[in-house]
């Protein structure tokens, strides 16, 4: 239980500028739809869908690397930091460089039409992004939530005001949705480059350098086939059916970026507490318990997202977009089988075969092309949704054949059922039984929603342990005592920081993984 309040203190804390950034995002579509066509819509979507894909690859897998072995590498820790940011950097700026000379084919390639402007914002976007998370990565690694939340929601309130300039006032389009994403974070990135500067360096440690990809490189090619369902899909979409079905489904995307809330707070806080369990059996335990909750956690988000899509979407966006809601539920169903798969990437990570991780995401790849290929050009956002729903389970699927092999993890079976179970029962009522439109019909699937945890607690979900420790937290002594102790704790305490591991650990472990352990 100690694990999962830590996960969740930190993860909070982590996702809060996400959360802020999604609601005023969210907020906003009644205007943004009012001022962009859905084609404007759909075509910085695509560009910012391909800005992340290009930094997966650029990126080489170093970030993933950086989260292993900075725990491990006790004084040694300036240089993990100084050969991932050399090589970033470089990288980062040897692909904008050559991407900017390509432009205009590179807009053709991804929009079907030119718009060479477009494409150079979007390569600005790859620079900045890069750098982004490798600073980010820092404040994680040194447990500075209270930084993290001060720097991030700071960037949210710069860029909120500056997208509404340059897409309501100025009218720039799918350009004001890039320059005003990207260019905002520049000083934020500048500020945070210049307070690690004494970590910093150009040129890498050969040997760190070498471990460090040995484990990196293989995450790059999984994360970039598994984030290319997100991005293959909106591809298939415009070559068959058009633009302005890519816009609808980007405002599905959107809508379901609550399920992308709850994915990366936990893709942010679970890798440095995973990392930093010592113990096997331990690590084993807590990493059963974690996949539990969150499964039920994702159950609960996925099924309210899914159950009042209708209204969300006839609140928030012009009527034009009111189609959108046919994919939410879908999209936000897959998304949950992706946070779910963090766990299984994790896993994969302290056994340290890394390798794995490409088979199962190219299996998914495979299926998601077969199934967009199939069903986009009959059933549209819809078949898109199906798609990326399969997909997802099938990579996780195979996650797990591979995890159980080589770190098994005891998982709660019993439970994962009762709380997949209960939101499918759910939503499967909800859609079978009440209509999407009307005050009635709100109300009724509001409260299918609202009966999941009540769904779980009649049908034996809690366990003994964890009703005791439900009962202790929310005392109002405890909360008390819990809130002085935050106030009077400071940033590392506060995210539960473990002490540090000596020299002797790391190169124990860089053995380790030279024998191919």
């Amino acid at each position: 239980m100690g694990y999962l309040r830590r996960l969740a203190t930190t993860g909070a804390a982590y996702t809060a500028s996400s959360i802020l950034s999604k609601l005023i995002a969210v907020a906003l579509l009644p205007l943004y739809t009012r001022h962009l066509t859905p084609g404007d819509y759909g075509a910085a979507e695509v560009m910012q869908a391909a800005v992340i894909a290009g930094s997966i690859v650029i990126r080489f897998g170093v970030i993933e690397a950086l989260l292993r072995f900075y725990y491990l590498a006790g004084e040694r820790r300036d240089a993990v930091v100084g050969t991932g940011f050399s090589v970033l950097a470089w990288s980062a700026s040897a692909a904008a460089a050559l991407c900017l000379a390509l432009a205009a084919p590179i807009s053709s390639a991804l929009l079907g039409h030119e718009d060479a402007a477009l494409a150079r914002l979007a390569v600005l976007g790859l620079w900045t992004l890069t750098l982004w998370e490798f600073a980010l990565a820092l404040l994680r690694l040194d447990e500075r939530a209270r930084a993290y939340f001060a720097l991030t929601v700071a960037n949210v309130v710069v860029t909120i005001p500056a997208l509404v300039w340059l897409v309501v006032i100025r009218e720039e389009g799918a350009n004001g949705i890039l320059l005003g994403t990207f260019v905002t974070a520049l000083p934020f990135l500048g500020w945070r480059l210049w307070e690690e500067r004494r970590r910093l360096a150009l040129l890498p440690d050969r040997g760190t350098l070498r471990r460090m990809l040995r484990f990196g490189l293989p995450t790059m090619p999984a994360e970039l086939t598994l984030y290319s369902l997100n991005f293959i899909d909106r591809i298939i979409i415009v070559r068959s059916v058009g633009l302005a079905e890519a816009g609808l489904y980007a405002i599905a995307v959107k809508f379901a970026s609550a399920m992308q809330v709850v994915a990366r707070g936990f893709q942010l806080a679970f890798p440095p507490l995973a990392y930093a369990i010592r113990d096997d059996e331990e690590a084993r335990r807590a990493y059963a318990l974690v996949f539990t909750w969150f499964t039920a956690v994702c159950a609960f988000a996925a099924s309210g997202l899914w159950l009042l899509a209708p209204w969300i979407t006839r609140w928030l966006a012009a009527p034009s977009f009111f189609a959108a809601y046919k994919a939410i539920g879908l999209v936000a169903g897959g998304i949950a089988l992706y946070a779910l798969y963090l766990v299984l990437v994790v896993i994969l990570g302290r056994s340290g075969r890394t390798e794995f991780s490409f088979p199962a995401t190219a299996a998914s790849v495979a299926v998601n092309v077969a199934l967009n290929l199939l069903l986009v050009p009959a059933h549209g956002i819809v078949g898109a949704g199906i798609a990326l729903l399969a997909s997802y389970a099938v990579v996780l699927a195979l996650m797990h054949a591979f995890t159980r092999r080589l770190f098994p993890v005891p998982y709660e079976w019993r439970r994962l059922a009762l709380a997949v179970g209960a939101a499918a029962a759910l939503v499967a009522l909800g859609e079978l039984a009440v209509p999407v439109s009307g005050a009635g019909a709100l109300a009724a699937r509001a409260a299918l929603w609202l009966a999941y945890p009540l769904a779980l607690a009649s049908a034996g979900f809690l366990s003994a342990e964890e009703r005791a420790s439900a009962a202790r937290l929310l005392r109002p002594s405890a909360v008390r005592r819990r809130l002085r102790e935050l106030r009077a704790a400071p940033a590392g305490a506060a995210a539960g920081a473990e002490p540090e591991l000596g020299s002797e650990v790391f190169e124990a472990a860089i053995r380790d993984e030279d024998r191919g352990a």
